[in-house]
């Protein structure tokens, strides 16, 4: 995760990326960092209510984040995206995340290593592999 967001840490990224400092880009980037998991544009909006952008500009601020690496799709559920940082995550795979059957919480598993599918000899070209792991989290195992 990269480390509590400053005013200038935030103005570094975007200016490296060639975007304005803009509150909605630090507050999306804000609530990202402080996340332990990815995040739909429904949840940011909610902790980003006290800034109140609109959700188009949630929309609009977290598509140039991706456009620009800084921000990436982790996965979709029941129609919405899940936004994360993308500094966990390489050109061609994205770390594991592990969601719980029971209360729905995804965790991203950054500290482990999942092998790149080995289908290129089959004739498949991969783009980029993503993996979630569904099962019981400490926390619901327990209560079963």
């Amino acid at each position: 995760m990269i480390e509590k967001f400053t005013n200038d840490k935030v103005s570094e990224i975007l200016k490296s990326a060639g975007l304005r400092l803009t509150d909605a880009r630090v507050g999306v980037l804000s609530v990202l960092a402080e996340s332990e998991g990815a995040l739909s544009q429904e949840q940011i909006a909610e902790k980003l209510a006290d800034i109140a952008p609109n959700k188009t500009t949630i929309y609009r601020v977290l598509e140039s984040l991706v456009r620009k690496g800084i921000v990436h799709k982790a996965f979709t559920r029941e129609r919405s995206v899940y936004f994360e940082l993308g500094d966990n995550c390489s050109e061609k795979q994205c770390h594991p995340h592990f969601t719980c059957t029971s209360c729905d919480r995804t965790v991203c598993l950054t500290d482990v290593e999942v092998p790149l599918a080995g289908i290129g000899e089959k004739g498949f070209e991969i783009h980029h592999q993503k993996v979630e792991i569904q099962g019981l989290c400490p926390g619901c195992s327990v209560e079963g």
